[in-house]
This record gives C-alpha cells, sequence and structure tokens, in this order.
C-alpha cells in the first residue's frame, strides 16, 4: 500500500478526492442555477431567501474546494473555474436549466420546478450532511457540522414551498407534478458516487449509496403522506451519471458563464 506526503494512504486519499469532487461540483452548479432567481422569483422576498440560500450554497462549495486546495488537487479558485466540464463530478440534476430562455434576455423559467429541484436535493444533502459529521476523515465532517447548520434553514424553506404549492390550485399541482417528474428522471446519480463507489465506501466516509437513498425516502415520507402522495422512487440505473463525468450541453453553457470573469485575469485576487 502506497503512502502519501500526508501520511495516508494513496487509496484513501485518491477516495477522500473523489467524494469531496463530487460535493464541491453539486453545491458549485446549484448554487448558480438558484442565483439565475435573482430579480425573477415570485415575491421581493422570495428574491431574497432564495438568493441567500445560493450565497450559502457556494460557500459550502468553497469550503469542499478549500479541502481538496489542502490535498494538493490544485488552487480552489482554479478548481471551481477551470476545470472542463467532462472533468466535472457533479450530478445531472444540478446542472440543468431552469427553463427556457437566458437570464439575462429572455428567461421563461419554471417555479414549480426549481421548488422541487431545491427540495429534493436539499434533502438529500441534509443526508449526506448527517453521515458526513461521522466521516473518518476529520476535516470533511468538520465542515458537514459547518453546513448543517445553515441546511436546516434551507430544508424548511423549501420544504414550505413545496407543501403551499402542492396543496394550491389545479394548475399549481399540475406544474408541480410535471416538475417532480423531471426531476426524477435525473436523480439517479445524486447518490452514486459512480466509478469510485468501492473507493469510497470502503474508506468509511460516508454511508452507502443504498443506506442514503434509504434514508432519503424516509425523511420524505412524512410529508408525501401528509399530501396523500406516494412516495418517490430514485431511479436505479442513470441514464447519464455526472460523477463519471458523463454531462449535458447545459453544464458547458453554465461554466462559460461562471467561468467568463476569472478567466480574464485568473491570477488576481478574487
Amino acid at each position: 500500500m502506497s503512502i502519501t506526503d500526508n501520511g495516508m494512504s494513496a487509496e484513501y486519499k485518491e477516495a477522500i478526492t473523489s467524494l469531496l469532487f463530487q460535493l464541491a461540483d453539486d453545491d458549485f452548479l446549484y448554487a448558480f442555477r438558484g442565483s439565475e432567481w435573482l430579480g425573477l422569483a415570485p415575491h421581493i422576498e422570495e428574491d431574497v431567501a432564495s438568493s441567500s440560500i445560493s450565497q450559502d450554497s457556494m460557500g459550502h462549495a468553497a469550503m469542499y474546494y478549500k479541502l481538496l486546495e489542502e490535498l494538493g488537487a490544485g488552487k480552489a479558485d482554479d478548481l471551481a473555474h477551470l476545470r472542463p466540464a467532462d472533468e466535472r463530478k457533479n450530478s445531472i440534476l444540478t446542472e440543468r436549466v431552469n427553463g427556457e430562455g437566458y437570464y439575462m434576455e429572455t428567461p421563461n423559467y419554471d417555479w414549480a420546478y426549481q421548488v422541487v429541484r431545491s427540495y429534493f436535493y436539499i434533502q438529500a444533502k441534509k443526508v449526506k450532511m448527517d453521515s458526513l459529521c461521522e466521516s473518518s476523515y476529520k476535516p470533511i465532517a468538520e465542515v458537514a457540522i459547518k453546513v448543517k447548520m445553515e441546511l436546516y434553514y434551507h430544508k424548511l424553506h423549501w420544504e414550505t414551498w413545496f407543501k403551499q404549492l402542492m396543496n394550491s390550485t389545479d394548475v399549481a399541482k399540475k406544474k408541480m407534478n410535471d416538475a417532480i417528474t423531471l426531476v426524477l428522471n435525473d436523480f439517479g446519480d445524486v447518490f452514486s458516487f459512480g466509478n469510485q463507489k468501492q473507493k469510497i465506501e470502503s474508506s468509511n466516509l460516508i454511508d452507502s449509496e443504498e443506506e442514503m437513498k434509504k434514508q432519503w425516502q424516509a425523511i420524505i415520507n412524512p410529508v408525501f403522506e401528509t399530501l396523500q402522495m406516494e412516495v418517490p422512487l430514485i431511479p436505479n440505473h442513470p441514464v447519464m451519471n455526472g460523477r463519471n463525468g458523463e454531462h449535458t450541453k447545459d453544464l458547458d453553457e453554465a461554466l462559460g458563464t461562471l467561468s467568463e470573469v476569472y478567466k480574464l485575469d485568473p491570477a488576481a485576487v478574487w
């Protein structure tokens, strides 16, 4: 077994690095898609609230990228902005566009989709943070504890929206049910570790894919029972797996926008 400079085995370091890239890239893209609602949310209070959640999520991504920098993966800002799409490990769900059109032109975004994506994603993130608080890698456990403090409010926010819209008009219910279908179609890799599954799970960094899926369904079950809805089933075999670098054209477009300013002068202090 090879040993790295910081005293951990090469296999253990690879598992940590792989997991951190997945966590970081997920929040990086989720935060970006959330930020595109600035000025477009249903009302001013929601504009402020959802913008704050996006800001928190980008901060979480920054903490993961910083841990990667400390592990020698590269400069945190470069990891966030300069890696091409085929090197990204985010789930397909987080890269999807909010709807038709573009933010600076004529956006025709779907608020129901934003609510369902955020509610399902934040619940999944909670499951992961609960597990990571007991991680064998202490630095990631310490970050998870910090993230959980803010995640409580994110979860409450999106759960409230989810319940209200599902208890609203027939039009709202239809839009929400359509959004649930779209989100579930992309949910298959949210708990996936991709081709790093064996290394990550054997390193006691986080619970297994299967266990986290069960926990996610258990968490949302009371809400769905109250709404008299069946608990959604996570696809067992994702059509695309972002953990393995498989992505849509939506990611290329998102990275182009996210990194445009940074690429003008990567040596600058941001």
